[in-house]
């Protein structure tokens, strides 16, 4: 098909939800990207930070090619090694004890909010600390319990009412203080919250965030759902702020441009879940656990000590672009404040050929951690160029 028939068959039978860019893909390698016209196009967005190594990654799809060449799906009443193996691979590498697989971050998430309720009805009684504390700002996805969550009100049209017992406070301390109470169960933040802005978390608040929920037996809940799987230099975003959170929650990233998410569950919460408390009927897909194995495999501490130096490279030269007021986020997990409409300057840069996101009022840089740099000078220069 070329892309007018593509356009015109999704015109015709897609639900509305999505504001389309005027292009579809049809190949690439790497981080170069090629369209059904054979325009090339550098792809700094990742597919929303999903696409870690990139298109085309030959070990990646052996890894899944060879798993289906066995079997595509097991459902959970049987044991998959592909499965078993992520389990392993994360736990090792996180200090996690145990793990629940599910298709997507709001999964995910949805995972850890429900156990941190049962966490904590088992030890204090049903309904007793129920409450949830989540960060103005943040996103947790688009399920009613994850969108309760999400503290961005622009989120919330349409959908009231919404799941009861989840406030949202302010990134400081004494917003913590005001609106968690003896009720609280669990505060989940993003330590690079990524849809409203790409906006670090101060290591001084999370940290002070750590010790009054341990004070206080309230779970502290990591969502790495964007900010993990490498993207900012370590294997998870929380590593970087030297905390033990209680739940770690991720996806996007993990399986390469698979669809899977992970819900890991620590010291506290090891046991929490049992039989029949949760489930997924494709949580954990062969097939999709064989490529987030290669993914969690590639991810040494080598190779993220060249995404490190990547982000480094690619961030002083972004802050030497004119037009860029400010470069926030962490590693490769890049927000841009820009003096132009950030929306107009992603269109641009689309017919220029390069891909990059927006986040509100900024652009939002997630590049495959793989990409070379020449694929990131091309970028910077078309970029430079619409900046201007």
């Amino acid at each position: 098909m070329d892309f007018s028939e593509i356009r015109e068959l999704d015109r015709a039978y897609h639900a509305e939800t999505y504001a389309y860019f005027p292009v579809a893909f049809a190949g690439g390698k790497n981080a170069t990207l090629l369209s059904t016209d054979q325009k090339t196009y550098i792809d700094f967005g990742a597919g929303i930070a999903t696409n870690i190594f990139g298109v085309n990654d030959e070990s990646w799809k052996a890894a899944v090619i060879d798993q289906l060449n066995k079997i595509q799906h097991v459902c959970n009443y049987y044991y998959a090694e592909p499965q078993s193996r992520l389990a392993q691979l994360l736990c090792t590498r996180s200090g996690a004890k145990r793990v629940f697989f599910a298709n997507s971050g709001a999964e995910a998430n949805e995972c850890a909010l429900k156990a941190a309720r049962k966490y904590s009805a088992q030890k204090y009684g049903d309904g007793v600390r129920a409450g949830i504390v989540s960060l103005k700002d943040s996103f947790h996805g688009r399920t009613l319990f994850t969108l309760s969550a999400t503290g961005q009100e622009a989120f919330h049209r349409w959908f009231s009412p919404f799941v009861p017992g989840i406030v949202s406070a302010e990134k400081d301390m004494d917003d913590i203080r005001r609106v968690a109470d003896e009720r609280t169960c669990a505060v989940i933040i993003e330590c690079v919250q990524g849809e409203s802005g790409v906006t670090a978390l101060s290591e001084s608040f999370v940290r002070a965030l750590e010790a009054y929920c341990k004070e206080r037996d309230i779970l502290l809940i990591c969502d790495e759902v964007q900010c993990g799987n490498g993207r900012t230099g370590k294997l998870y975003a929380y590593q970087h702020y030297g905390i033990s959170p209680d739940i770690v929650t991720t996806a996007k990233g993990l399986g390469g441009g698979l669809p899977i998410g992970a819900c890991l569950f620590f010291d506290k919460t090891e046991h929490v879940l049992q039989p029949g408390d949760h489930g997924s009927t494709f949580g954990g897909n062969p097939v999709c656990c064989a490529g987030a194995v290669n993914v969690i495999s590639r991810l040494t501490d080598e190779f993220l000590l060249e995404v490190q130096g990547k982000a480094a490279y690619l961030r002083a030269k972004l802050k030497g672009l004119d037009g860029v007021r400010g470069v926030t986020g962490l590693g490769m997990m890049i927000g841009l404040e820009i003096e132009k409409n950030a929306k107009a300057v992603a269109a641009e840069c689309l017919d220029r050929g390069l891909l990059v996101l927006t986040a509100h009022e900024r652009l939002r840089l997630v590049p495959p951690l793989t990409i070379t740099k020449t694929e990131m000078d091309e970028g910077l220069s078309i970029l430079k160029e619409v900046l201007a």
